[in-house]
């Protein structure tokens, strides 16, 4: 029994690659079930599915482990691609960029990962321990949920190309002039002193060390998956919990009522009351097609749809962990400017 146990002990190093791929096949697997499990547990309780409490639980129980699972695989890997690349080489390789080339380079990458804000913390935290610099980080932390091919592809099937297309470069914008100007403002000081710690430490030998076997790999994987998600779990849990209660609780009608263009005050409004929601981008579409539908100007909406999935308030929880205060009211301030700037834009030109 107890040579069974140290085989077992030992198995994902001596058969790494077979070790991942079941691994990640379990991984896929658990993650294909999260929506039929969350129904199932919302029908064994005695609410009904199509209640308020009934949406709030679904979501509760969906995404909770949804993003606990995003951040497991993504920090597990950025383990392991850490023992290839050290966070020296990984600096040294964006200092020489010209001004904006990261911030591009981020952002562009933001477009095709179909993440809510929150899911979008985990490749933060992921970029900022393999050394990338601050301000490209949160170029990619705006674009990820803001701008991706879920929210393009369901613009452009509602109201056409144009306005996927201007959608699509004004996010860009935001996502880029944002992290320009969050770098430009040299807060790293500001991040958690645990963060700190992790982007100046020197990669210890193993890590530098190109023989490394795929065993100390797997095992350095291990350790970031304890380090980073031991720390975040909480907030996780905490944010989304928030964000189930407003998405089941707050009624469409209530916004509607003031989302036009007849008044200024509409579009800072409509932001207002999105920061506190949270949802993806595929799940807040469809609300912005009703909101219109009652006579919501398109402008009003799309920053309303903005500061729900870039803004939002489980996200400021999460990333709470991660930044002090004042680093979280400074990105709120400079993506808030530039969403309200979107929505007077698309005010006024449509």
């Amino acid at each position: 029994m107890q040579t069974l146990v140290v085989s077992l002990k030992h198995w994902p190093a001596r058969q790494p690659l077979f070790f991942l791929l079941l691994a990640g096949a379990l991984w896929f697997a658990l993650y294909q079930t999260l929506l039929p499990a969350s129904e199932a547990l919302v029908a064994a309780l005695p609410v009904a599915r199509d209640s308020h409490l009934g949406g709030a639980l679904q979501f509760f129980f969906y995404d909770t482990p949804k993003v606990l699972l995003l951040l497991t695989g993504i920090v597990f890997v950025m383990g392991i691609i850490h023992t290839f690349v050290s966070p020296e080489r990984t600096r040294a390789i964006l200092s020489g960029k010209r001004l904006g080339v990261g911030n591009v380079m981020a952002a562009s990458l933001g477009i095709v990962t179909p993440f809510c804000s929150c899911s979008a913390v985990p490749l933060f935290i992921g970029f900022l321990q393999a050394g990338v610099p601050l301000g490209v980080t949160f170029s990619f932390l705006i674009s990820a949920p803001m701008v991706n091919e879920i929210a393009l592809a369901m613009l452009f099937g509602l109201f056409g190309w144009k306005v996927a297309a201007l959608y699509l470069g004004l996010g860009l914008f935001i996502a880029i002039f944002a992290g320009i100007v969050i770098g430009r403002l040299g807060m790293e000081n500001y991040l958690e002193d645990w963060v700190r710690a992790m982007q100046n430490s020197q990669a210890p030998a193993a890590v530098q060390a190109s023989g490394m076997s795929w065993g100390e790999r797997l095992g350095h994987g291990f350790n970031h998956v304890r380090g980073i998600v031991g720390k975040v779990w909480i907030y996780i849990v905490l944010g989304v919990a928030l964000g189930a209660g407003i998405h089941g609780y707050v009624p469409e009608d209530f916004m509607a009522s003031f989302m036009g263009k007849d008044v200024w005050w509409a579009v800072p409004a409509a932001v207002l009351i999105g920061v506190p929601m949270y949802t993806n981008a595929a799940g807040v579409i469809p609300i912005v097609q009703a909101l219109l539908a009652k006579g919501a100007a398109l402008g009003t909406v799309l920053a309303f749809m903005m500061s729900v999935i870039a803004l939002s308030a489980p996200e400021m929880i999460i990333l709470r962990k991660v930044l002090k205060p004042r680093l979280i009211a400074t990105f709120v301030g400079v993506v808030a400017t530039g969403i309200l700037l979107v929505g007077y834009v698309f005010n006024l030109v449509l």
